[in-house]
C-alpha cells in the first residue's frame, strides 16, 4: 500500500513520464476509464512501464486516473489548494509549519479513503507530509544544496 502511495506521489510531479496516444492504450484501460469517468472531457494518455495515467476534466476540475494493465484502477489525484484540506489538518499547518511554504498540495483517493500530500519548503530543507488519521507525518525530509 505505501508502495503505491509513494509512486502515484512520484507520478503526479514526475516530468519524466512520456506520453501516449489513446490506441497506445491497452483497450481494458480504456473500456474501465470510459466506464468510471463517461463524463470526461479533454482526456490525456500518459503511459510508463507499470501504469497508465489518464489526465482530463469533469466538473471544471482536472483530475489524474491512474490504470494498472489489467485496467483496475489504482486511484485518482487532484491538486487542491490549501483551503480545502480539512480543517483539522488546515489547523496543524499552520500551527506546526508556519515557517514553510507550500509547493505542491494533492489529495489521492482511494476506495473511498482521501491522503492528502503537502509539500513544503523553507530556505534550508523540503518536507512532504502525508495526512494520516487526520494527522500530518512527515513523509519525506530533505535538505537543500
Amino acid at each position: 500500500m505505501k508502495k503505491i502511495i509513494l509512486f502515484m506521489a512520484i507520478a503526479v510531479s514526475s516530468l519524466s513520464s512520456f506520453a501516449s496516444n489513446p490506441t497506445d492504450v491497452k483497450p481494458e484501460v480504456l473500456n474501465a476509464f470510459q466506464n468510471d469517468f463517461a463524463l470526461a472531457k479533454n482526456v490525456e494518455w500518459v503511459a510508463s512501464q507499470h501504469y497508465y495515467k489518464a489526465g482530463f476534466v469533469i466538473n471544471e476540475k482536472y483530475l489524474f486516473a491512474y490504470y494498472n494493465e489489467a485496467g483496475k484502477l489504482l486511484g485518482i489525484t487532484r491538486h487542491i489548494v490549501a483551503d480545502e484540506l480539512p480543517i483539522n489538518l488546515q489547523l496543524s499547518l499552520k500551527k506546526k509549519y508556519s515557517g514553510y511554504w507550500i509547493s505542491d498540495l494533492f489529495e489521492l483517493a482511494k476506495h473511498d479513503n482521501s491522503t492528502y500530500f503537502i509539500t513544503l519548503e523553507d530556505a534550508d530543507c523540503t518536507l512532504v507530509l502525508k495526512s494520516s488519521d487526520g494527522k500530518w507525518e512527515i513523509y519525506s525530509k530533505s535538505k537543500k544544496v
